[in-house]
């Protein structure tokens, strides 16, 4: 299938046994999804919860929340989230929390490896063009939203429709839209809240599950579906028609973008999907000049190597490693997606000698990365000529679901 300058796509490929959801740019893979039904994801989701341990010396406690691990909470994470509401002299956690208390959480973190979920008192329903902060207390505009005019209009729609010490965040897809659709997502919020905050309130005995973030096809749905989007491919009837009608609910315009896949060929063969992965989980990625990267993942941090491989260049030395290191930015910013790595990452680009290649290749990674969903911070080069950045871990990263 030919495909336009600039398109993207979103393939669903749906069985019993579990989801998948690839986003294509360009035809190029960019982001997979895989949910299973015993694998449900715990991030956004609320509980009540039970204080069963308070650690003084590590400014946290240990909760109950019902998982196979209890849920760690750090003082940062119980504070007030506002500056003018948090006490001038920060509190010991033995002060805030007791043995055996009920305490009403948020998992920010899915559980990993050894680690039980980190969890925090600063509440987030996300809806689709607004997120609602229930104790939050002020109006922030998605950065990503760069004219002033329409920052400043939100702002004015949301410091309207939001209660007193309820906090709103407008996405970026809130850029245009009218305030009766603005309003009505957040009516739709605050009554997901306040459910969560009677059911707290009833005499529940904690471990017990209060709100439910979206499964995954109808959180993607609503995250990723924009004017952007130009085709949605399910290759499931009935999982078609349940997408046609959520995207619906976001645009009727939208529907018409959502096809049923009809082809004997398995879906993710049609589009590569299963190459793609295959090629982009390898310690050792190729570039389409003939450079490669080598990507090691450490306890601590993750390490990538760029090497030039056949690549040499039609000019000097300088501009052929210049050439290669910004072919290899791009590829990383995807990769990062791609994967969904996170924490520390350290690149060996290699050596340039002049300063402009280095703010120029660091320009090229951080214009990708501003693609990303995710919070991605590229913190520059360090004394010994490495690029280090971090990424922010919400879920698990695709690796860890496709073992």
């Amino acid at each position: 299938m030919a495909l336009e300058k600039h398109s993207k796509q979103m393939i669903v490929h749906y069985e019993s046994a579990g989801s998948q959801v690839a986003l294509l740019e360009d035809g190029k893979l960019v982001e997979f999804y895989i949910e299973r039904p015993l694998e449900r994801e715990r991030a956004g989701n609320i509980y009540k919860g039970r204080v069963v341990n308070v650690l003084p010396g590590m400014e946290a406690a240990f909760v109950d929340i019902g998982l196979e691990k209890n849920a760690f909470l750090h003082i940062d994470d119980l504070l007030p989230a506002n500056l003018e509401k948090k006490p001038l002299v920060k509190p010991s956690i033995a002060d805030l929390l007791r043995l055996g208390q009920h305490i009403i959480v948020q998992v920010k973190k899915e559980p990993y490896g050894g680690k039980g979920a980190r969890i925090t008192t600063h509440f987030t329903i996300p809806g689709r063009w607004i997120v609602l902060l229930p104790n939050a207390d002020y109006v922030a505009v998605s950065k990503k939203i760069s004219s002033e005019e329409e920052r400043t209009r939100l702002t004015a729609i949301g410091e309207k429709l939001r209660l007193v010490d309820e906090g709103l965040i407008l996405r970026t897809v809130a850029e245009g839209e009218t305030y009766e659709a603005l309003e009505q997502d957040l009516l739709l919020l605050r009554s997901l809240w306040n459910d969560a905050a009677f059911k707290a309130q009833q005499t529940l005995i904690p471990p017990a599950l209060l709100y439910r973030d979206l499964e995954m096809i109808p959180r993607l749905i609503r995250d990723l579906v924009t004017d952007e989007v130009d085709e949605i491919i399910v290759d499931h009837p009935q999982m078609a028609e349940e997408i046609t009608w959520m995207v619906h609910e976001i645009s009727p315009a939208f529907a018409k973008r959502v096809h049923l896949y009809d082809k004997s060929a398995p879906i993710y063969t049609i589009y590569s999907i299963s190459t793609e992965l295959e090629k982009a989980f390898r310690p050792k990625i190729m570039l389409p000049s003939g450079g490669y990267l080598v990507l090691d993942r450490t306890e601590a941090l993750i390490v990538i190597d760029v090497n030039t491989g056949k690549f040499v260049g039609d000019e000097d030395l300088e501009q052929t490693v210049f050439a290669a290191n910004l072919e290899a930015a791009e590829e990383i910013a995807r990769l990062l997606r791609l994967r969904d790595l996170s924490g520390i990452i350290i690149v060996d680009f290699i050596d340039m000698t002049q300063d402009e290649h280095r703010r120029l290749v660091a320009e090229r990674l951080e214009q990708c990365c501003a693609k990303d969903r995710t919070k991605t911070n590229i913190v520059g080069w360090t004394k010994l000529g490495l690029m280090e950045l971090t990424r922010k871990k919400v879920r698990h990263t695709v690796d860890h679901s496709l073992n």
